[in-house]
């Protein structure tokens, strides 16, 4: 016979309250600023404060949510972390970012597919530069071009 009075109990997943402390300590960032915008003159009801404020409860109410998630659910195991999809994803934003004032939009972002499905185990590499970069290119004459917006150039959006 088993003992009644031994009971098990659940441990709190801790990195679901690392989780909802990030949210909460946003939270109070973003309500802090809204509270400083809430001094502003608007011309209207609904001044610069209104949104902020909006976003600060919801980051709160998910705060709490994952809090909650967190104790009712209990540890949870996880699956190990993969360095080499981690390096891939991280190779495409850091190649963005150095390739941006020299190859342009359209060709830096192309990269950043291109890695970025490498990472999700879709290859080859070259394609998806291509494919990216034809899609990177529409997108720049959509926003450059159709919405007078200013995007980095490179050699491939100087041709048009």
């Amino acid at each position: 016979m088993s003992d009644p009075r031994i009971t098990t109990t659940k441990r709190p997943d801790k990195a679901g309250f690392v989780i909802a402390f990030g949210l909460a300590a946003l939270a109070l960032v973003v309500g802090w600023d809204a509270w400083r915008l809430a001094s502003i003159n608007a011309h209207s009801a609904v001044g610069p404060a209104a949104f902020p404020t909006i976003i600060a409860a919801g980051l709160a109410l998910l705060s709490i949510a994952t809090a909650v998630e967190a104790i009712r659910r209990g540890a949870v195991e996880r699956p190990r972390d993969e360095i080499g999809p981690m390096a891939w994803v991280l190779a495409g934003l850091v190649g963005q970012i150095v390739l941006l004032p020299f190859l342009g939009f359209s060709i830096a972002t192309g990269w950043l597919f291109a890695a970025t499905a490498k990472g999700f185990g879709k290859g080859p590499v070259w394609a998806h530069l291509l494919a990216g970069t034809v899609l990177c290119f529409v997108i720049y004459v959509i926003f450059a071009k159709g919405l007078q917006l200013s995007l980095p150039q490179g050699p491939l959006e100087r041709l048009i």
